[in-house]
C-alpha cells in the first residue's frame, strides 16, 4: 500500500500500463535526463568547431560525465537503501540541472569538463534512486515497471538529438541546454510530491558494493552484463566508421542508429515480464546469445542492407536483455542493497563500454573489422557462459509460472 494509506487504485494508474501515476513525475524526468545526453552526443561536432577542442578535448569531456556517473553509482547509490532516496532523486536532479546551466555559460575546456561531470553525476544519484523505488514497492512486478523505465530513458535518448538539431538551427548552440535546464527545474516540485515510501530495511552498512559483490548471483549478473556491454562500447566507438568504410553515408549511419532505437521503445515492458516469469537470466542469456553471433557478422558483411537488418535484430536482442539484467540484480540483492545492486550493474556497464570503446577503435585501425568484431564475440561467448555458471539459480523464476504466463 502507498505510504499515505491509499491503495493502488486509489492512487491511479496510468491506462494500460500499470505504472502509478504518482511515479510519472520520476519517469519525466528520466525521460528529460536521457534526452540530455543525446542532445550533447549530437552537438559535439558543432562545440569542437566553436570552441576549437581537438578529439582527444572532446573524449575528455565525455570521459567526465562516465567518469562521475561510475562514482555516483558505486559510491552514492547505497543512501537510498539507507532511508534517502528522496534526496538522492532531488540531488540527481538539481545537479543536472546545474550541468545543463554551466553548459549554457561554460567557454572553455574546464566549464564543459565540469558541466558534463555534473550530468553524470545527476544521472548516476538519480537512476539508481528510481529503480530501487520501482522494485521495492512490488516485486512481482518489478520487471515490468523497470522495462517501462528503460522505454522512457531510451526515448528520451533518441529525442535528444532531434530537439538538439531543432533548437540549434532556431537559437542557436546554447538554447538546448537552456531548454533542459528549465524543464528539469520545473519538475523538482514534483518530484518533491512524489510519496516515497518508508524503507523497511534501511541498510547501514559501509561497504554494501563489497557485500554484492561476494554474492555468487551478483557476480553471475555481472558478467552476463559484462558481456552485454561490450557490444555497447564496441557499437558507439565502431559503428559509423565501419558504415562509412562499407560506403554509407551520413543519412544511412543516421537512420541505423534510429533503427537500433526503434526497438527499445517498444520490447523492454515485454522483456521485463517474460523475466520475471521465465527467469531474468534465461531472457538475458537469449538477447546475448541472438547478439553474439550478429557481432561476430558485423566484422565481414560488406552489404549496408544486411548490416540495416542485421542491428535491427540485434537492437532487438538488446531491448530483452537489458531490463532482465535489471531484474537479475534486483532478484540478487538483499532486500538492503537494492539501490546498491541498481548501482553496481550500471557503474559496472559504464566501465566496460568505456573500456571497450578505447580499445576498439586501437583494434578496429590496427587488425580490422572481422578481428574487431570476431574476439567480441569471442569475449562475450567466455562471460555469458561464465555467468550462467555462477547465476544458474536465476536461470528459473522464484515461483512457478502461472497457467496464464
Amino acid at each position: 500500500m502507498p505510504p499515505d494509506g491509499r491503495d493502488e487504485k486509489s492512487a491511479g494508474t496510468s491506462t494500460g500500463l500499470g505504472i502509478p501515476k504518482r511515479f510519472f513525475p520520476l519517469f519525466a524526468t528520466s525521460f528529460v535526463l536521457m534526452t540530455g545526453y543525446g542532445s550533447l552526443y549530437t552537438l559535439l561536432a558543432a562545440i569542437r568547431d566553436r570552441f576549437g577542442f581537438n578529439s582527444t578535448e572532446i573524449g575528455v569531456i565525455i570521459a567526465a560525465g562516465f567518469l562521475a556517473g561510475f562514482a555516483a553509482q558505486v559510491g552514492l547509490s547505497r543512501y537510498a537503501d539507507r532511508g534517502h532516496t528522496r534526496s538522492m532523486l532531488q540531488f540527481g536532479l538539481v545537479s543536472a540541472a546545474i550541468g545543463n546551466v554551466g553548459l549554457v555559460f561554460a567557454d572553455d575546456l574546464a566549464g564543459f569538463v565540469l558541466s558534463r561531470a555534473l550530468l553524470g553525476l545527476g544521472a548516476g544519484a538519480f537512476m539508481p534512486a528510481v529503480r530501487r523505488l520501482l522494485i521495492s514497492e512490488e516485486m512481482e512486478r518489478a520487471g515490468e515497471r523497470l522495462g517501462f523505465l528503460a522505454s522512457f530513458e531510451m526515448a528520451g535518448f533518441i529525442s535528444g538529438p532531434v530537439l538538439a538539431s531543432v533548437l540549434y538551427q532556431a537559437f542557436g548552440l546554447r538554447a538546448t541546454f537552456l531548454a533542459l535546464a528549465l524543464v528539469l527545474v520545473a519538475l523538482v516540485w514534483p518530484v518533491l510530491r512524489t510519496p516515497i515510501p518508508e524503507s523497511p530495511a534501511a541498510s547501514s552498512d559501509s561497504s554494501p558494493i563489497r557485500i554484492l559483490i561476494g554474492m555468487r548471483e551478483i557476480k553471475g549478473v555481472l558478467f552476463c552484463s559484462l558481456a552485454f556491454y561490450t557490444t555497447v562500447g564496441v557499437f558507439e566507438a565502431i559503428w559509423a566508421v565501419l558504415l562509412s568504410d562499407r560506403g554509407a553515408g551520413q543519412l544511412f549511419i543516421g537512420a541505423t542508429l534510429s533503427l537500433f532505437a526503434l526497438p527499445m521503445l517498444i520490447f523492454p515492458p515485454i522483456a521485463g515480464r517474460l523475466a520475471s516469469r521465465r527467469g531474468p537470466l534465461r531472457v538475458a542469456a537469449v538477447g546475448i546469445g541472438v547478439a553474439i553471433p550478429c557481432m561476430l557478422v558485423y566484422g565481414w558483411l560488406v552489404s549496408l542492407v544486411g548490416l540495416a537488418v542485421l542491428v535491427l535484430i540485434h537492437s532487438i536482442a538488446d531491448s530483452f536483455t537489458m531490463p532482465a539484467l535489471q531484474l537479475g540484480i534486483a532478484r540478487s540483492s538483499p532486500s538492503e542493497h537494492l539501490a546498491s545492486g541498481q548501482g553496481l550493474i550500471g557503474a559496472a556497464g559504464q566501465l566496460t563500454a568505456a573500456a571497450t570503446a578505447l580499445l576498439s577503435g586501437w583494434i578496429y585501425g590496427t587488425w580490422g573489422a572481422d578481428i574487431l568484431f570476431g574476439g567480441s564475440a569471442a569475449l562475450m561467448v567466455v562471460l555469458l557462459s561464465t555467468g550462467l555458471w555462477l547465476g544458474a539459480s536465476l536461470m528459473s523464476p522464484p515461483h512457478p509460472p502461472t497457467d496464464d504466463a
